[in-house]
């Protein structure tokens, strides 16, 4: 059965500096967990207590409901895969992956079997004669899991795996990442301060924010359901008004933008309720802007926020393009644009009006948000 993880009001000082502040979740075994956050958050820190690198300054570690705090590290059953993976160039494969069980102690027939065994797994037999300057960047990758599930690790912990592999291969191991998590059916925690990595691989995703995690849960909940200004921000491209409250009306909301624009959006955050003139911070997301051609008319049904603007530039992306449109107000909206319909062809320079439902504003209390 694979292990479960977890950590309870886990805390990490270095001196005055508290990087890790608090922090408790759980990871159901055999699940893909990720820790995403900006560089400096805590979260590498916070990977290092786990694997028993660091001690925590306070708090409990548990796998398999079992406290590891006082386990030195090479007697946690936890691997670790390094960015730049740290494979042995003076081995070929088959020794780098042998490694650990030859330090085990196990016997040369048991060892080939099980080395050839993890290879055929990872999709490579037959390469464990190759040198490690041999491989490929997503090889490499591979050997680098496969010498830690030789193992059978309770948990896999991955540091940044694909930071240092070109974008193309990234998005390849992204997809492979996650087909060998499932076929090991090991628990995997990886952290990233890349959100594309996180939301496409994981399970569940705790995005954090100056040693405290500001959310929990499903990738389709950060992206879709901020609880925060901050994960608004840093999860997604989005568009985003500093404004302040005008009125209130259960979670709806009319707003004045610093730019001048009278808009409508809805309240997300149930905790804590805004007064006529707090300061809001607003988020919309590119797709749910609507782009017409002509200034902005009148509303047609339901609320809608209406700009009128000018598309200063038309970002192409393939499958899909993105307009900047800057406003009369002088504000840049960032718009999808579909490639076929009536708004297909738009040219830079024309004038258009960008519209979005007030439901899909989401506001929230002004403070830490993402840049």
């Amino acid at each position: 059965m694979p292990s479960d993880l977890a950590c309870q009001d886990v805390s990490k000082r270095f001196g005055r500096f508290l990087a890790v502040d608090g922090v408790s979740f759980s990871v159901p075994g055999g699940s893909f967990f990720s820790i995403l956050g900006p560089s400096g958050c805590g979260k590498t820190t916070l990977m290092r207590m786990i694997a028993g690198f660091e001690d925590p300054s306070g708090g409990d570690i548990r796998i398999d409901g079992r406290s590891v705090v006082d386990t030195p590290p090479n007697r946690r059953n936890v691997k670790m895969v390094f960015q730049h993976l740290a494979l042995f160039p003076m081995m070929n494969v088959g020794e780098n992956i042998a490694y650990g069980l030859r330090c085990r102690g196990m016997g040369r027939e048991e060892i080939r079997r099980r080395v050839a065994a993890v290879l055929d797994r990872i999709g490579l037999p037959g390469v464990a004669e190759k040198q490690v300057h041999q491989l490929s960047g997503g090889q490499k990758q591979r050997i680098a899991i496969a010498r830690c599930m030789v193992l059978e690790p309770d948990v896999l912990l991955l540091d940044e795996p694909l930071g240092a592999l070109d974008l193309k291969l990234r998005e390849r191991m992204k997809i492979e990442l996650k087909l060998l998590q499932h076929q090991f059916n090991t628990t995997f925690l990886y952290i990233t301060h890349d959100q594309s990595e996180a939301l496409v691989m994981s399970d569940r995703v705790a995005v954090m924010n100056h040693g405290r995690f500001e959310q929990i849960g499903t990738p389709q909940d950060l992206y879709h359901a901020p609880a925060t200004a901050f994960v608004a921000g840093f999860v997604g491209d989005t568009n985003r008004w500093d404004a302040a409250v005008v009125r209130t009306e259960g979670d709806r909301i009319a707003f004045a933008t610093t730019s001048g624009d009278a808009m409508l959006g809805r309240w997300a955050e149930p905790s804590r309720h805004p007064a006529v003139g707090d300061r809001i911070a607003v988020f919309v997301r590119p797709e749910a802007i609507e782009v017409r051609r002509g200034a902005a008319g009148t509303v047609d049904g339901g609320e809608v926020n209406r700009l009128s603007g000018t598309v200063e530039s038309i970002l192409f992306n393939g499958a899909a393009s993105r307009l900047l449109v800057r406003t009369a107000a002088g504000h840049i909206v960032e718009a999808d644009l579909p490639q076929s319909g009536a708004a297909a062809g738009i040219a830079q320079g024309e004038t258009v009006e960008v519209a979005w439902p007030a439901e899909r504003a989401r506001c929230f209390l002004a403070g830490a948000a993402a840049p």
